[in-house]
């Protein structure tokens, strides 16, 4: 095994401003809906837009990094060994299995994690971003004409929200229990801190010769 750089600075940044905001968001967004009381009714709102507004700023800069950097690529879903990741999660891991699919610099994420993760970025996020917007913009500005903006009623916007943010709920919770799933319990959270993890040598050194050849073709 070999410590290599596998996430890099922005993508460190990206990952925890973002888990920072999802949680608030989570939080203030619980309290406008009534099941909890923290902030205040009127303070949680104008909390959870202000975090709204933050999270669409970082998803504008994480769009730019990903695709000016390639990273994109990671999240490319693919169903070879799907199968097999899929067992281990339900049943190998419980047995002390090894990994079906090992995890190198060029493909961080194992076939379902690229299925969920396209999911993610693909549909609910998009789904929470314009509802979450429409929201916000509801009837307002009435004056400056913005008619398409004018809807007879926020309920199918409420409720995609909310189906919306219940799915991201469940995938926070799932992403935490993945996170123990590492080379041992705190492996992928150490290298998500630090963006070192340790790696096979031997992938390590035919995913470079790969990258070589493929450059020189």
């Amino acid at each position: 095994m070999k410590k290599v750089l596998v996430y890099k600075s922005f993508e460190r940044f990206w990952h925890w401003t973002q888990a920072i905001l999802i949680f608030f968001l989570m939080l203030s967004g619980f309290e406008i809906h009534g099941s909890i009381t923290f902030f205040g009714f009127e303070k949680a709102v104008e909390y959870h837009n202000v975090a709204a507004w933050a999270f669409m700023i970082l998803i504008v800069f994480a769009i730019f990094w990903h695709f000016t950097t390639g990273e994109w690529k990671q999240y490319v879903p693919t169903f070879k060994q799907f199968k097999s990741q899929l067992d281990f999660y339900l049943f190998g891991i419980f047995r002390n299995a090894p990994h079906p699919t090992k995890k190198t610099v060029l493909s961080k994420l194992n076939p379902l994690q690229r299925l969920t993760y396209f999911g993610l970025k693909m549909l609910v996020i998009p789904i929470m971003v314009i509802s979450g917007v429409l929201y916000m913009l509801y009837r307002y500005p009435q004056k400056d004409g913005i008619a398409a903006l004018n809807i007879e009623g926020l309920e199918v916007i409420a409720i995609l929200h909310t189906v919306g943010a219940f799915l991201l709920v469940a995938f926070v919770i799932v992403h935490l229990y993945l996170i123990t799933t590492g080379h041992s319990l705190l492996s992928n959270l150490q290298a998500m801190l630090s963006g070192y993890e340790e790696l096979d040598e031997e992938e390590i050194k035919q995913e470079t010769t790969e990258t070589v050849s493929n450059r020189v073709r």
